[in-house]
């Protein structure tokens, strides 16, 4: 177990963890301050609220939106009025930019237990968003979220993910010995969460899966039972003792279809793909106000066993987020599987695709269609 110097058994809340963990709501004020202190965020909100006068005026409208955002954040003192807002605005986002959302099996979970979720990857911010939405719609309370280090370029962009129980993976480590030290304090931050009944949700890849094949990676599930191994227990009884439920997530429209297919493309062609400095951020922005179609998020029972390796618990995984994923006409249609769908619903996927570069709306279709083969096997 971890421990520190005093032999004491430290908690998610110990200083070791400053690194990496979201602010407690000591720190909420400080890290408000931080955002609507930030030029970015401010002439970000003057442009969306005056598009056309924002330029020439900005200079006396500032001042006047710093003065109503503090007194804003006067009545926010800690994460859970924070999420609050933030579940209003998830309810604004799915009334505006779906065509609903469909959550199953969250009711069956019990309070006050910690869960680790390990869903498909499709949203940097949407899948775990989904998640929160679906807990707090439950009475449950929401997820430490884990998110790569690429992600904390624009300083207000951090203070948001740490108010919203964000906590990082430091993805930017090479040097062998001091990344196996991360993983290692990583895994122990995530599993100290579940003993102190705190439910974390974590991604079953590295990055989206940009060709729509979700896989569970063998190394995610290994890293989490590095602190199992602290505890001098094996793979099998420590992943069984951490309350996994697997969650299958299905977008009927993937906001970010065109964005991902053009990366694959760069990759085919110039072997690489080169980031903008900002890319990750935009990203996030574009799966939030873009349109989502029907959403459907399946969790499943926790798993307790019937597993030794980390291969064999990457296979239930895999196995639950294929058979649950919902086959909705943009994957039927892309999978030539569209004998029941409607005219209508054809000509709005077929309509969406051929407003796409004409290279790139094939690695498109094969994206949407890549859960009903995985379906299928």
């Amino acid at each position: 177990m971890s421990m520190n110097t005093n032999n004491e058994k430290i908690t998610t809340n110990d200083s070791v963890f400053d690194d990496i963990r979201p602010c407690n709501d000591s720190e909420v004020q400080a890290e408000l301050n931080k955002i609507i202190s930030d030029d970015l965020v401010i002439n970000s909100i003057l442009k969306f609220r005056y598009p056309v006068i924002y330029k020439k005026l900005s200079f006396i409208l500032k001042p006047f939106v710093k003065a109503y955002l503090r007194k804003k954040i006067q009545k926010i003192k800690t994460t859970k009025d924070f999420q609050k807002i933030v579940a209003d605005f998830g309810e604004k986002m799915i009334a505006t930019t779906t065509d609903g959302v469909e959550l199953v099996g969250f009711e069956k979970l019990e309070k006050n237990k910690g869960y680790l979720f390990i869903s498909n990857h499709r949203d940097i911010s949407l899948d775990p968003a989904f998640i929160d939405l679906a807990l707090f719609r439950t009475g449950n309370d929401t997820v430490r979220i884990a998110i790569g280090d690429n992600l904390l370029r624009i300083p207000a962009a951090t203070s948001l993910m740490k108010l919203n129980k964000s906590f990082i993976v430091r993805r930017s480590i090479d040097a062998p010995r001091e990344k196996l030290k991360a993983l290692t304090h990583l895994s122990n931050y995530i599993g100290l969460s579940i003993e102190e009944n705190h439910s974390v949700w974590i991604a079953q890849r590295e990055g989206r899966a940009k060709d729509g094949n979700d896989k569970t990676e063998d190394a995610v599930l290994k890293m989490i039972s590095l602190y199992g191994r602290q505890k001098k227990q094996d793979f099998a009884t420590y992943m069984s003792s951490l309350n996994i439920v697997p969650v299958s997530i299905t977008y009927e429209y993937d906001p970010n279809d065109l964005a991902k297919a053009n990366e694959l493309y760069e990759k085919d062609m110039n072997g690489e793909y080169h980031k903008d400095e900002f890319e990750d951020i935009d990203t996030i922005s574009r799966g939030i106000r873009s349109y989502k179609g029907r959403v459907k998020l399946v969790a499943g029972d926790p798993i307790k066993g019937g597993f030794e390796t980390a291969e064999e618990l990457a296979n239930i995984i895999d196995k639950f987020v294929w058979s649950n994923y919902q086959m909705y006409p943009s994957t039927l249609i892309s999978a030539g599987a569209d004998a029941g769908v409607s005219e209508e619903d054809k000509q709005k996927f077929n309509a969406r695709i051929e407003s796409y570069p004409e290279h790139l709306r094939q690695r498109v279709k094969d994206m949407y269609a890549a859960p009903y083969f995985n379906k299928d096997k």
